[in-house]
């Protein structure tokens, strides 16, 4: 059976953002992965109440977070990606679904990031999909595997 999965991506930086979106669409087809959500929000601070909407529908099986936090001249970027991934995180645990991370940063230069949209697009997908499968070997054997 086929999971579905959302994507929730920023749309500050969006000449970054659009490709890594792009490239996670891609990226889950390969996979055989069914992308039932494509949310996107303003900015990375407000991906966690998307992600918790999407983790309360009961046919998802995951979801995967693509952003770019780029370095300015103050530690803003630190605040917002510390402060943001360690809600969606707790998110995961709370609906005990997984949430994978591909957000660049912080400390990135607009270029780094571009740099990595193929791979931070990628790895997100690609870790949702490898947790996923965890998770149903896990359910079916009831025992101890290796995350």
């Amino acid at each position: 059976m086929t999971k579905k999965i959302g994507i929730v991506v920023s749309e500050f930086n969006y000449d970054i953002t659009y490709m890594m979106s792009k490239k996670a669409l891609e990226h889950a087809s390969l996979l055989g992965l069914d992308v039932k959500w494509l949310v996107k929000v303003p900015g990375v601070y407000d991906m966690p109440l998307a992600v918790k909407k999407l983790l309360q529908d009961k046919d998802l099986s995951g979801v995967a977070v693509l952003g770019a936090v780029i370095k300015g001249e103050t530690k803003h970027d630190e605040l917002i990606i510390n402060q943001s991934v360690r809600k969606i995180l707790d998110l995961s645990d709370q609906f005990d679904k997984p949430v994978t991370l591909g957000i660049v940063g912080p400390g990135a230069t607009h270029d780094q990031a571009v740099d990595r949209v193929d791979e931070y697009s990628s790895r997100a997908i690609e870790a949702l999909a490898k947790m996923l499968m965890k998770i149903e070997k896990l359910s079916k054997e009831k025992g101890f595997i290796e995350i």
